[in-house]
């Protein structure tokens, strides 16, 4: 059975998580960088609807689909994301599973040396982000379109 389309049921509320979502892609974080978190949180969340999106969109941008193969597994394929890589994804990873211990000292320290003050808080923005709209689509059971 199909669920209500939040954009119609609150709509004021969707444009505004809206806003946010276009305040993250005119950031400095590469574009690539950008997909490789929301797939991230994605798959932690378990919206397929947002896995299949941005994956798409990952590739659409040129990303190497080995590479997104292995998104869900990185800590396994160290040799296939680099250090910036690795970083965000796991602030991906402690942003969505908040619960646990959020943002640790020493990943917000390797943050702010490789990508400084400005670029970290827009990471963490872009996690933040992500994560609303997947639980959105879980809540809502978004399916993908294939």
């Amino acid at each position: 059975m199909s669920r209500f389309k939040m954009g119609k049921v609150q709509p004021a509320a969707y444009k505004a998580l809206d806003a946010l979502d276009k305040y993250v892609e005119t950031t400095a974080v590469d574009k690539l960088h950008r997909e490789l978190i929301k797939v991230r949180v994605a798959q932690i969340n378990g919206c397929a609807y947002c896995v299949n999106e941005h994956t798409h969109d990952a590739l659409k941008l040129g990303a190497d689909p080995k590479k997104m193969y292995l998104v869900g597994v990185w800590r396994e394929a160290p040799n296939a994301f680099n250090e910036a890589e690795r970083t965000i994804l796991e602030i991906a990873e402690e942003i969505t599973l908040i619960h646990q211990h959020g943002l640790s000292e020493t990943l917000y320290q390797k943050a702010l040396s490789l990508f400084g003050e400005e670029m970290t808080a827009q990471i963490i923005m872009i996690a933040i982000t992500i994560n609303a709209w997947t639980r959105i689509g879980v809540s809502l059971r978004m399916e993908p379109e294939l």
